[in-house]
């Protein structure tokens, strides 16, 4: 297919990112991709979806994968996958061979392998600049679930409507279950059944770099995961944290012994982001080297540093998080022109095994199946009713609302069209009746209900 007709095709049926920021998929298609990168390497503990996707539908996948590798040009088409995953593995060596561009990057249980600059390094040998993008160097990533929104708005004319979310944790049934957009984290956790705790506790979108949400919030298009843990967990109690707080405890604690900086991956790959200086710096106000300020912009925040690595359990990430984002309040943007120093040879010693990851967060128990059902389930639950579809679920410009309260849509109907510039079309994914519209988000009840 021709790149145009193809970026055109995307952006009006909204495909973006099935996780992190959601940068959408059309802008990546460019005749400077020499390598395209499929990501199988779940890069959160517990996640789940990507690896049964992958089993269950490799022919339509790898399919795509190869279209998309057409369009642009590409050389190669690499699947980085994790070499536990065996199932997955199977099923993509199954038709791997009806392609001679493409190859299988086996790759190790160590996190933060979905990175993806990490994962880059890994599958190519290639290493992205400090603050750049990988097309720079040739190539572009798509993980698993994206490619086949692909599929399905290449073959079946179908917008992203839905996600696939894995529901873990102090649940009844762990499961992955397709969900629509905009539905309430409440109803997504009912469709594992029970909850076993008192007094639970939501974590969207992976342990290491998600975040705490309520019953109320709603699924978008990069949710991956809800973890029900129960409010005493040692992992919420960090997430819910005082900055403040954790700024006097790194003054009072921090022993400079540079276990954090040692360990994050991104200055393995010698990017100039260096934990520990930054750690000495912020504790005792001293801003003589603006660079450890300006070098957060680096930062991938994996959270390795405040979840593994610190001995006195302080939090590194999330005190760069809060100055990165002053920095950005205050019209200060990432340094330009830096280069990375030598990818350092004690990397290869230094990957943190994802077993031991989930073990030191407590996490362990909950590594458990989570089987991966119809598309259907949730509507054999009978849990989704109401959902609320925000606008803005990608990097650009929210999409712009195209329909009225009271107005009746159907699934599959673009209720918000992509704004001027990078931007992505909004989708019905329900039948019913708009109760509300705002210039944030659209609440579409189902009809008889409202």
């Amino acid at each position: 297919m021709e790149m145009q007709a193809l970026r055109q095709i995307l952006q009006v049926n909204g495909v973006v990112g099935a996780g992190g920021a959601g940068f959408p998929t059309y802008a990546k298609l460019d005749e400077r991709a020499e390598i395209i990168l499929l990501n199988c390497a779940e890069c959160e503990p517990l996640l789940k979806l990507h690896r049964q996707l992958l089993e269950q539908r490799a022919e339509e996948i790898l399919e795509t994968f190869d279209g998309i590798a057409r369009t642009v040009g590409a050389k190669e088409a690499v699947i980085g996958i994790k070499r536990e995953y065996k199932a997955a593995v199977k099923a993509a060596r199954r038709y791997i061979d009806a392609y001679s561009n493409m190859r299988i990057q086996l790759l190790d249980s160590a996190y933060p392998m979905g990175d993806e600059v990490v994962l880059i390094y890994e599958a190519t040998g290639r290493v992205i600049r400090p603050g750049g993008l990988p097309i720079e160097e040739g190539v572009a990533v798509f993980n698993v679930e994206t490619v086949y929104n692909v599929y399905r708005a290449l073959k079946q004319s179908t917008p992203v409507i839905d996600k696939l979310v894995s529901v873990v944790g102090e649940v009844e049934h762990p499961v992955t279950v397709r969900v629509p957009i905009g539905a309430s984290i409440g109803d997504v956790v009912s469709c594992a059944g029970g909850i076993r705790v008192k007094d639970p506790a939501y974590l969207v979108g992976g342990p290491m770099m998600g975040n705490l949400a309520t019953e109320d919030d709603v699924v978008t298009k990069t949710t991956n995961a809800v973890i029900v843990l129960d409010k005493s967990h040692n992992l919420i109690r960090r997430k819910d944290r005082n900055a403040a707080i954790d700024l006097k405890r790194a003054a009072s604690s921090c022993c400079q012994c540079e276990t954090c900086t040692s360990l994050c991956p991104r200055h393995a790959l010698g990017h100039p982001i260096e934990p520990h200086k930054f750690m000495r710096s912020a504790a005792n106000k001293d801003f003589q080297d603006t660079n450890v300020f300006l070098n957060t912009f680096f930062c991938s925040s994996c959270g390795l540093c405040e979840n593994f690595s610190c001995p006195q359990g302080l939090s590194p990430r999330s005190l760069i998080a809060d100055y990165k984002l002053g920095l950005r309040k205050a019209g200060v943007k990432a340094p330009a022109g830096v280069t990375p120093a030598p990818v350092r040879k004690s990397r290869e010693y230094r990957k943190v095994p994802e077993e031991r990851l989930e073990a030191r967060l407590g996490l362990s128990k909950y590594n458990v199946d989570a089987p991966l059902q119809t598309d259907d389930y949730w509507k054999e639950k009978q849990e989704i009713h109401k959902v609320k579809i925000l606008l803005s679920q990608h990097i650009g410009a929210p999409a712009v609302p195209m329909v009225e309260k009271g107005a009746h849509v159907t699934v599959g109907q673009c209720i918000a069209k992509p704004a001027e510039g990078l931007s992505v079309g909004i989708h019905a994914s329900v039948d019913g009746t708009v109760q509300e519209v705002t210039d944030r988000y659209i609440v579409i009840v189902e009809s008889g209900l409202n």
